[in-house]
């Protein structure tokens, strides 16, 4: 049993909506969203967190003084002794103590809260605080933490195999489910990863057109395959790292990198390498930089200047598949890429990836046709059968309405509670994912994202995690809601945001 809480600790704990009580054991999720690039005007806040990092007793002191600056004026009633030292012990095993790097809390200081479990809308430490959560697993959890109706159909597979390693008609059901909803997919190929997503799609719009380069855009990220980690915002952005050592010249002399939101520039390099483009990949709402949203004109520029050179246009739902709209992204803005990549939610929380698109194009990859991909777990019942029933919740009446009431009064009230005490803060919200940041904006690309106040940021983050809230751990990620947020919960935040902004 635990040993005896405070009664400020109790105290805090109870500040926290208990509207989901019970709950479950339960493992959070794989976040997929780190891996390595430069952050120019980023760097130096962050350089002498990455020079004490060279001493893991430097990296200790580096993070308790920020974490002392977070609470300023107020002695801070968050136990996070087991936290400490699990985190502790991690580092011993684990590179930085964590499997994917933001998870390490380095932008926002104090040490990474290790969770035990999660149910609904909400987080449970191993110091038994309760957290309102909007990382959600980093988005997979739209329809609540451990849903009833999800687990239910997980127990029933586990029973029947976790993995067959052969066809089941489990891909056939979400298979078809995808390409319903979704304008550009045709064909659809189940992976294990966004990450696997993006680099199996790199590979099929070359292997369809016969060219070599693409063009991505500043601060997308795309996963941490070697031709991505260019400029490409996310954990690398947090972390203030260049381009990833390790990955050769050659990997990344065919990627070609263009401004977000600038179509002038998107055409320029069509101009300079003409026949020569395979394709655009791009996030249709961008979450890796923290939430930025595209000029519906910029989208229709691209799918035009595409069209007029050969090349394919890709967009990458992982993040924004299912999340924004029944259709992803392409439905709600109504542009259509020839390609697809997507991941998070498309598995109800577990570890799933896929791509699609046009028949003509789709039917390349093997064995239907020439270009090779595959994936031991790919397909798995598991991640079917979670997928199938998110999907299923998804579809019913009034989910994406729901999500968008609930996110655009959390935003407003976090922005308006910013403004009232001073700060520069931006920030807006599509459906059920939000964003915001500490600068006057308005923010349109990386370069703008990276005027924020990482520092204030830092100081608002764990002031808010003292008052019950977990936001994600970096300036420059996205935050989620989904279906199980709650009014209660919304004011609650909202609450906590006015008291956090005027002690920072």
């Amino acid at each position: 049993a635990d040993a005896p809480q405070s009664r400020a600790h109790r105290s805090a704990r109870r500040r926290v909506p208990d509207s989901s009580l019970e709950f479950v054991n339960h493992t959070t999720m794989s976040a997929m969203t780190a891996s390595f690039t430069v952050a120019p005007a980023h760097a130096r806040a962050t350089a002498s967190i990455r020079r004490a990092s060279a001493k893991r007793s430097g990296a200790r002191v580096v993070r308790k003084s920020i974490r002392a600056e977070a609470v300023k004026e107020k002695t801070s009633t968050l136990n996070t002794t087991k936290s400490d030292a699990i985190f502790k012990a991690a580092q011993d095993i684990l590179p930085g103590g964590v499997n994917s790097p933001v998870r390490a809390f380095k932008s926002v200081g104090g040490g990474p809260i290790v969770f035990e479990s999660v149910k609904d809308a909400y987080a449970f430490d191993v110091d038994g605080n309760k957290y309102v959560d909007y990382v959600g697993s980093w988005g997979p959890a739209i329809c609540g933490h451990a849903n009833e109706r999800v687990n239910a159909k997980l127990k029933a597979q586990i029973d029947k195999g976790t993995s067959f390693g052969a066809p089941c008609e489990l891909e056939n059901v979400l298979g078809q489910m995808v390409i319903d909803r979704v304008p550009s997919v045709e064909m659809v190929r189940f992976c294990n990863s966004g990450t696997e997503a993006c680099l199996s799609v790199l590979r099929v719009m070359r292997a369809h057109t016969g060219r070599d380069k693409i063009i991505k855009f500043e601060g997308c990220y795309h996963g941490h395959a070697d031709p991505f980690l260019v400029q490409a915002g996310s954990g690398v952005a947090t972390l203030g790292l260049p381009d990833s050592p390790g990955v050769p010249k050659a990997a990344t002399n065919t990627t070609l990198c263009a401004p977000y939101n600038d179509l002038d520039a998107v055409k320029k390099i069509f101009e300079e390498n003409k026949g020569e483009i395979a394709g655009v990949i791009l996030e249709p709402v961008v979450g890796n930089s923290g939430f930025i949203v595209p000029d519906k004109s910029f989208l229709e520029g691209l799918r035009e200047v595409t069209t007029a050179n050969g090349a394919l246009l890709c967009f990458d739902e992982v993040m924004t598949g299912f999340r924004i709209s029944k259709g992803c992204a392409q439905e709600y803005w109504g542009v259509t890429p020839d390609l697809t990549t997507m991941g998070k939610v498309i598995g109800g929380g577990m570890p799933v990836g896929a791509y699609g698109g046009k028949r003509e194009i789709m039917e390349v990859v093997a064995p239907a046709g020439p270009m090779y991909q595959a994936g031991t777990l790919s397909g798995n019942p598991l991640a079917m059968v979670a997928g199938i029933e998110t999907l299923e919740i998804l579809g019913e009446d009034g989910a994406y309405e729901y999500m968008d009431k609930m996110t655009t009064k959390l935003i407003n009230g976090i922005l308006e509670a910013g403004k009232a005490a001073g700060h520069e803060v931006c920030g807006g919200n599509i459906r059920g994912m939000f964003g915001l940041f500490f600068c006057a904006g308005p923010v349109k690309n990386f370069a703008d994202a990276t005027n924020s106040d990482t520092d204030k940021f830092a100081r608002w983050h764990r002031g808010m995690l003292e008052e019950g809230v977990y936001l994600a751990p970096s300036q420059y990620e996205a935050g989620f809601t989904g279906l199980k947020h709650t009014e209660e919960d919304i004011d609650f935040t909202i609450e906590a945001a006015k008291k956090v902004f005027a002690r920072i």
